[in-house]
């Protein structure tokens, strides 16, 4: 656990997701897509700065620094609430779309290659053991 949490906050994978964008972008900007995209995949919830704060794990001034580079760069841009006209929302742009689907397919190749010399059951149990490692996980920051 220790050596994926050094891997993670080395933020290896990011590094050649970065490299392979066809616009220039900044691991902290990538971070905010992927936080945006999540919060919009998931529906049913406005994504805002404190949103992003949330699944970046850390704190919203921070978060509001980043977010506002994310969308000077063009990658995300802030609408109003359809709930609640006063407060802000974060969605992608079509760069930012662009952005989040050249990450996805960069991390799906690592990934794929990773597994690569496991057979198909192991790699369904994995995927079932480590998303119920992550379920529990996310059960046990709520308490």
């Amino acid at each position: 656990m220790i050596r994926i949490r050094r891997r993670q906050s080395r933020r290896s994978l990011a590094r050649p997701v970065v490299r392979g964008m066809a616009d220039p972008i900044d691991l902290n900007t990538l971070s905010v897509i992927d936080a945006v995209d999540e919060g919009t995949s998931a529906g049913g919830r406005d994504v805002t700065v404190g949103f992003v704060a949330d699944r970046l794990a850390i704190d919203p001034s921070r978060a509001s620094r980043i977010v506002a580079d994310a969308v000077k760069s063009g990658f995300v841009r802030r609408v109003a609430s359809q709930e609640d006209g006063r407060r802000s929302c974060l969605e992608l742009t079509a760069s930012g779309r662009v952005a989040v689907a050249a990450a996805h397919r960069t991390r799906q190749g690592f990934y794929s290659g990773v597994l690569g010399g496991w057979d198909p059951d192991e790699q369904r149990e994995f995927a079932r053991l480590l998303t119920k490692f992550v379920h529990a996980l996310d059960d046990a920051a709520r308490d």
